[in-house]
């Protein structure tokens, strides 16, 4: 922490050794020799003309003059240190920010971005991730990567990752209650759902099998989640049957953690998609250049 401070000469001294109240140890601090700091204890002390500091058995003490002169040194070199710290932040270069939803960030971007950090280490990353289509004012970002139908995305948006679902579970609770593979047979079987709103953006176990003509009343063996991550995490504990996007649990599909276990669903005009208004060759634009070519 001593970098980011302002060399103030003899204040930043006189500091120390009214805090530690102990010469020594502020000469350790400052990286400095006790006889050092005692010299410029008394220069201080000779340039005002009183004493300061009481030399004790062990350790210093201050004076009702250095007691006076050290809360006034404290408070400066409080203000000093913070003006520094935001001019300083002020001369870095702003984070790139990304906003998307938990599991894009969660499944898809979390195991790749250290490879673009790795690709441009001078580029600060900050992920803002909601559940919300739009990012708030408080999370306003310079990219954004959106998951909808392409009249709900901005104008200019790339779709880099289409809709792709097939229903997955661990397996061990293939094992337990399998075997599955068509539509009907999970009309009986316990199912993981993602919350959504009345018109949701994404697949649901109702619209899913909806499109294979299923028809399912509600189970008290269900489970409703309010992130993709829970839902994953579920799906692993055997809890259940998770509709998994392909592009988001390709990886656990691969290791093995999880299981393909019915027909998959495509949905061209629905997916994941890129909106990023940033110039080539800025931050921002590499970013998003990075993305496009790795989704694609």
């Amino acid at each position: 922490m001593a970098r980011d401070r302002l060399d103030v000469g003899w204040l930043r001294v006189f500091e120390a050794v009214g805090r530690t109240r102990n010469l020594t140890r502020a000469a350790g601090e400052l990286g400095l020799s006790q006889p050092a700091v005692s010299y410029q204890i008394r220069r201080i002390e000779d340039e005002l003309g009183v004493p300061l500091v009481r030399r004790l058995h062990r350790g210093t003490d201050l004076t009702a003059d250095g007691e006076a002169l050290h809360e006034a040194v404290s408070a400066g070199l409080a203000r000093i240190d913070e003006a520094a710290r935001r001019i300083r932040r002020r001369r870095r270069p702003a984070a790139v920010r990304l906003f998307t939803d938990y599991g894009f960030a969660a499944f898809w971007l979390m195991p790749r971005i250290a490879e673009f950090r790795r690709l441009r280490p001078q580029i600060e990353v900050h992920i803002v991730a909601s559940q919300a289509l739009e990012a708030d004012d408080e999370a306003a970002a310079d990219i954004h990567v959106l998951f909808g139908a392409r009249g709900q995305v901005p104008d200019g948006a790339v779709l880099i990752m289409p809709e792709r679902v097939v229903p997955v579970c661990s397996p061990g609770f293939l094992a337990r209650f399998g075997p599955f593979g068509t539509p009907e047979s999970f009309a009986g079987v316990k199912l993981l759902h993602l919350d959504s709103g009345p018109a949701p953006r994404w697949y649901t176990w109702t619209t899913w099998l909806g499109a294979h003509h299923v028809t399912r009343e509600p189970s008290s063996g269900d489970l409703g989640l309010n992130t993709y991550s829970l839902v994953v995490q579920a799906a692993l504990a055997e809890q259940g049957v998770a509709l998994g996007w392909v592009g988001l649990v390709d990886d656990l599909l691969d290791s093995g953690a999880l299981v393909r276990v019915g027909p998959e669903l495509v949905r061209e005009d629905r997916g994941y998609w890129l909106v990023a208004d940033a110039p080539r060759g800025s931050d921002a634009g590499t970013l998003a250049a990075w993305l496009l070519e790795v989704c694609g």
